[in-house]
């Protein structure tokens, strides 16, 4: 089967067109936290027991960097940081109820804002969007650079 020769470029735009409706549903909130900000916050669920220097890995910044993003959530009520019960010498990064509840919010105003999107495109072409996102992500996953490789200035 021969490729569209258009195609990276209707991906491309349908891109810009998803982070314009995410951009749109987060832009909503009242709560003011930068992207990054919520990437941090987003980073730090997702990955229970992260420490500042795991925190800084997998942004890819340096630790001073991470330590500074992770001050300005503590001083705003969205970030705690709690000594490790294990190792005391190690900090852990834990979100707060409210960082929780933001992050929650977001997510749920973000579907809405793709399903309304959605609810707009036929039952098939759904469907259909549905089995090449998959294999799209498949085959991004298996062209990804290996986990640790190193980057060059790493700051944020």
């Amino acid at each position: 089967m021969e490729r569209p020769p258009n195609l990276a470029a209707a991906i491309e735009s349908a891109a810009e067109a998803l982070i314009g409706v995410l951009d749109s549903a987060t832009s909503r909130h009242t709560v003011s936290v930068s992207p990054t900000q919520l990437r941090v916050l987003s980073l730090i669920v997702s990955h229970p027991d992260t420490n500042v220097n795991r925190l800084a890995e997998l942004l890819d910044v340096v630790p001073s960097s991470a330590s500074r993003l992770c001050d300005r959530l503590e001083a705003v009520g969205l970030l705690r940081r709690v000594a490790d019960p294990r190792d005391r010498r190690e900090v852990r990064l834990i979100p707060t109820t409210a960082a929780e509840t933001l992050l929650r919010d977001l997510q749920e105003r973000r579907h809405r804002a793709v399903q309304a999107v959605l609810d707009r495109m036929p039952n098939r072409v759904q469907h259909e969007l549905l089995l090449a996102l998959v294999a799209f992500s498949q085959a991004a996953i298996a062209t990804a650079p290996q986990a640790g490789s190193d980057s060059a200035a790493r700051t944020a």
